[in-house]
């Protein structure tokens, strides 16, 4: 047996590459420009650009009215037209709405209840406990219902 016979035990898992990536192309799959192209690039975290900018955008946009009028109510509307799945004669209460699936139960518990004229009512109804637009109201108590503060 002479040195030059004998093999590696263990061979090297992947050859090595050279600078701009070997066996990887031109681009060394880096795509083409740009600054995450570019050696030594860091982008800078997007976190950090939000954090920036909070308070700038603290008191403007959809939730405005959250920090400006705070003591502002929101309600969970409800339809005059969806309370004709109701039996006539039959009691109205948030906790109804819930179990009838009406609403939805995290929205019942977080915001009071407002009934609000769009669809017809035809059955004579016991709304209790539930804010009543005017509309709705003239709707309810045209079909013989009775509305109950």
């Amino acid at each position: 047996m002479q040195l030059n016979d004998l093999k590696k035990i263990k061979t090297a898992g992947r050859k090595k590459t050279i600078g701009r990536g070997g066996k990887r192309g031109t681009y060394s799959g880096k795509g083409i420009k740009g600054q995450k192209a570019r050696a030594g690039h860091r982008m800078r975290p997007e976190l950090r650009d939000i954090i920036k900018k909070l308070h700038k955008k603290r008191g403007f946009g959809i939730h405005r009215a959250d920090s400006v009028r705070s003591d502002r109510k929101t309600y969970t509307p409800v339809s005059v037209g969806s309370l004709e799945r109701f039996s006539s004669g039959a009691e109205v209460t948030p906790k109804i709405l819930v179990a009838e699936g009406v609403i939805s139960g995290r929205k019942g518990r977080r915001a009071p209840v407002k009934i609000l004229h769009s669809g017809k009512l035809t059955k004579k109804l016991l709304v209790s406990g539930c804010s009543v637009s005017a509309g709705a109201r003239k709707a309810i108590e045209a079909a013989g219902g009775t509305i109950k503060s």
